[in-house]
This record gives C-alpha cells, sequence and structure tokens, in this order.
C-alpha cells in the first residue's frame, strides 16, 4: 500500500518497519525536549500522514518507552482520521512523565509505533433488545 507523507524536516528519516514481521512502524520526536515531573505534553513526530480511505493510523507506545523513558501515550493510543493530513496537520505524540525525575526527549528518538488498520464504519440500526440474557462484565468470566 503506498501512503502519502511529507516529512516538516527532512533530516529525519522516514519511519520504518524494523523487522520483516514488524506490524508497526516508529515514529520519532522531532525535537529535544526536557518533560519535567507529572507533565503532559505534545511531541511534534515530524509528519503528516495522508491516511488511505478506508483506513485509520493507531498510534501505541513503543513497548520499551514506559521501562526505559518513564513515559506513557496519555490516551493510551492516539487515532490519526482519514482527513487529518492538511498542511498544518503534523502529528503528534502526547506523552505523559509519570516519575519523579526530567525526562529527556533527543530529536529522532523513536518514542510511538504506528499501525495503519482497515476500518469499518457501523450504521446504527436501533432496537428495543438485542438478545434475552446478559454475560456480565469486569471479570465476570473468572
Amino acid at each position: 500500500m503506498k501512503v502519502k507523507i511529507i516529512r516538516v524536516d527532512k533530516t529525519l528519516p522516514l519511519p520504518e518497519y524494523k523487522t520483516e514481521g514488524s506490524v508497526a512502524f516508529d515514529l520519532y520526536s522531532r525535537i529535544d525536549a526536557a518533560i519535567k515531573p507529572r507533565e503532559v505534553v505534545v511531541l511534534p513526530s515530524n509528519l503528516i500522514i495522508e491516511v488511505p480511505p478506508g483506513h485509520a493510523l493507531i498510534l501505541a507506545s513503543r513497548s520499551s518507552l514506559a521501562q526505559k523513558k518513564g513515559l506513557v501515550l496519555r490516551n493510551a493510543i492516539g487515532v490519526i482520521d482519514m482527513d487529518y493530513h492538511g498542511p498544518k496537520d503534523e502529528i503528534g505524540l502526547q506523552v505523559y512523565n509519570f516519575t519523579e525525575q526530567p525526562v529527556m526527549i533527543e530529536r529522532g528518538e523513536r518514542l510511538m509505533q504506528g499501525l495503519i488498520v482497515p476500518i469499518v464504519r457501523a450504521e446504527w440500526e436501533e432496537v428495543g433488545q438485542i438478545k434475552d440474557s446478559s454475560r456480565g462484565g469486569f471479570g465476570s468470566t473468572g
């Protein structure tokens, strides 16, 4: 699948899949940053990506982000819509420093991973009841 992309700063690399089996590509910070304890910041990713029709770009933390840096993706995941690719729509990486120390981010440091996934839009059919019984939730299966 060909995906149109703009790099704000062309000295930073295009995103890449690091192994043959990788399902996600890495996203970087375009700037150096010092993130204070308990602070939320949005770091510029350097990328404007035209998500293909019928797809979404899902952002997730790299598996090492919390352990190595003390950061988490603030909203657990990020969702980049198909129509978010205008000239000022650089993808932001919203992170939270959950430590008691400042966290330093270097320009070009890999922080997030992105997955381009197909999306099905629902058409709602409102009904009075869907089934006769409920299965339970929040740990009801053991």
